[in-house]
């Protein structure tokens, strides 16, 4: 690659840092989504297994002789080394004999079965989940606002421009691929589906080169976007199936299958969140369900850009899988986590950041700015029967919107933040 049009990504310093502690990484997440041409920028050599060159002649001399293939300037890419579960063992017994660290990158855009693998590589391989491009990456977000400096309660007010509601629909529709920066409006879900039908077709057997209904696998997948950003339940994607596409499929199946689109990196749920380890507060363990990229639930649903301008319900469950899918990359970057917030008393947090030090922030999603009032009221209402409650209340409430044109702290302490001037 040039190196000299690489377009930097958040990832690039955890990758710098990581690679300065342990002998190899391991750099995971969708097809498509750039671990490749990030791997290769911070690489010396590079081999990539699934080159169909010579009839795959790089994956058959991985199969014959793994260690033959590590050999090569490092840091050394291996690409794609799921292809040949065994090189994960080379890559560790080669680490540990010579002891060296950012010997190896490895990228992976499966899970594969633990047969074949025979050591975890706990202590020497390091594993970093890369997600498709937030909008800051892309371009499309100017940066002016840190999350890392907001959860710090250090954000400064700005001014940060009119937001175009059909620019949102547009970065929803194209999602955060690499290869879809250039490409219009009109054609950009042409590149999710394409994904789509190339995971299911032929990465799916090959995860574990087992056969299975890609029909059923299909319907789930539609269940699931129509369902993006809520907590359904196994149960509920199976009815929903069986209502809306008048087709059956049992639980155990559901559960067989979601387990594979998450190893697959299709879908990537948000997990739930207690304020504390001895709250009394009462949790719901509900995962909040995910696609990668909100790109995916908007092609599955065959949502155009009038579709959704007419339909805003819909377009209020997208821009919180936007939202979502960019405030985990930038939480990431400085040590937090992002999660969801649902109690028994049926009070909800759209998104919640839990910093490394315990404390964590509140975040409401609203598209449109007349919902910034309900939005911050509810926070406040949800963080008061926390700490009555006893239980650790957020240190910072904030509302994310996607037509605000200004960052600012109300009056009543709740911060108001647009996503397009949101940055790490």
């Amino acid at each position: 690659m040039d190196k000299n049009e690489y377009k930097p990504r958040i990832i690039d310093k955890k990758i710098e840092e990581y690679l300065s502690v342990f002998g190899a990484i391991c750099i995971e997440g969708p097809k498509w989504c750039g671990k490749t041409w990030t791997s290769s920028f911070h690489c010396n050599s590079e081999i990539f297994i699934g080159d169909p060159s010579g009839n795959f002649q790089n994956r058959k001399l991985a199969e014959m002789s793994p260690a033959l293939v590590l050999e090569g300037e490092t840091p050394r890419l291996i690409d794609e080394w799921q292809e040949v579960p065994p090189l994960w063992d080379a890559v560790r017994y080669k680490v540990d004999q010579s002891g060296e660290k950012g010997q190896f990158i490895l990228t992976g855009s499966a899970t594969p079965n633990h047969k074949g693998i025979l050591h975890s590589g706990a202590g020497r391989i390091a594993r970093l989940r890369m997600r498709p491009m937030s909008l800051y990456e892309s371009g499309d977000s100017t940066g002016r606002i840190s999350l890392d400096e907001l959860c710090h309660n250090e954000m400064k007010p700005a001014m940060t421009g009119e937001v175009d509601l059909r620019k949102i629909i547009e970065y929803i529709i194209r999602g955060g691929w690499p290869g879809n920066l250039s490409v219009s409006v009109d054609k950009a879900a042409l590149l999710a589906e394409e994904y789509l039908n190339a995971v299911i077709d032929d990465d799916v057997y090959r995860i574990d080169g087992i056969k299975r209904d890609y029909s059923k696998m299909r319907l789930l997948l539609r269940s699931l976007a129509r369902n993006e950003s809520t907590t359904v339940t196994n149960k509920t994607l199976k009815n929903d199936i069986r209502e809306k596409d008048n087709e059956d499929i049992d639980v155990e199946t559901v559960a067989v299958y979601l387990d594979i689109f998450k190893r697959l990196f299709i879908t990537d749920n948000q997990l739930p969140f207690a304020p504390s380890i001895r709250s009394s507060v009462r949790i719901k363990q509900a995962e909040k369900r995910h696609f990668s990229d909100p790109s995916l639930a908007a092609v599955i649903l065959k949502a155009t850009p009038d579709k959704l301008l007419n339909d805003l319900e819909t377009l209020g469950f997208l821009f919180e899988a936007l939202c979502e899918r960019d405030l985990k990359i930038y939480a990431e970057s400085f040590g937090a986590g992002l999660y969801h917030y649902q109690d028994y008393n049926n009070n909800e947090i759209d998104a919640v950041v839990e910093l490394k030090d315990g404390n964590w922030c509140a975040f409401e999603i609203k598209l449109g700015a007349n919902r910034i009032d309900s939005a911050a009221e509810n926070l406040i209402k949800v963080k008061g029967e926390i700490k009555e409650k006893g239980g650790n209340p957020p240190s910072v409430l904030c509302v994310v919107c996607g037509l605000s044109n200004a960052a600012y702290k109300r009056e009543d302490g709740v911060y108001v933040v647009p996503l397009t001037a949101l940055k790490n």
